[in-house]
């Protein structure tokens, strides 16, 4: 096989590497979240209010790299879930606020077992977590950057 060809090799990605993993860590929060009734993206959604409650959807948007048009259908079945509120912001009513309901506010102890069990389920020492973390938030600002 020349190099070329090896090159194109499915095993020779990083960009599967990358999506094979992100496939094999969300089965594993798949299965943890199951308890809290929420999805993947929906937890990503609980993680950003639970740090500050009563955000805008373009903040929670840009915090997560996700549109509004993906947002909203999110937003709308956790409101339905009754562990959140939307509500136009009174200085200017484009802006839609979100806000966690008491169930919702509640639901962040049941989910403070859930990182330690995903860690778990990893192998990996926490300062090995840690590396990883920081060189995958190293690669993707340069691939943003490279944009």
């Amino acid at each position: 096989m020349s190099r070329s060809d090896a090159a194109l090799r499915l095993d020779s990605q990083l960009c599967f590497a990358l999506y094979s993993a992100a496939l094999a860590l969300n089965k594993v929060y798949r299965r943890h979240l199951a308890a809290l009734g929420l999805t993947y993206p929906q937890y990503l959604v609980m993680l950003v209010l639970w740090e500050r409650d009563g955000v805008a959807v373009s903040e929670i948007g840009e915090r997560l790299h996700l549109d509004s048009a993906t947002l909203t259908p999110l937003l709308k079945r956790l409101q339905g879930a009754g562990l959140v509120t939307r509500t136009r912001a009174a200085h200017d009513e484009r802006q839609v606020l979100i806000d966690l309901t008491e169930p919702g506010r509640a639901l962040k102890a049941r989910a403070r077992a859930v990182p330690r069990a995903v860690a778990g389920a990893t192998g990996c020492t926490q300062p090995e977590l840690a590396a990883i973390k920081s060189r995958l938030e190293s690669l993707r600002e340069s691939l943003l950057a490279a944009e």
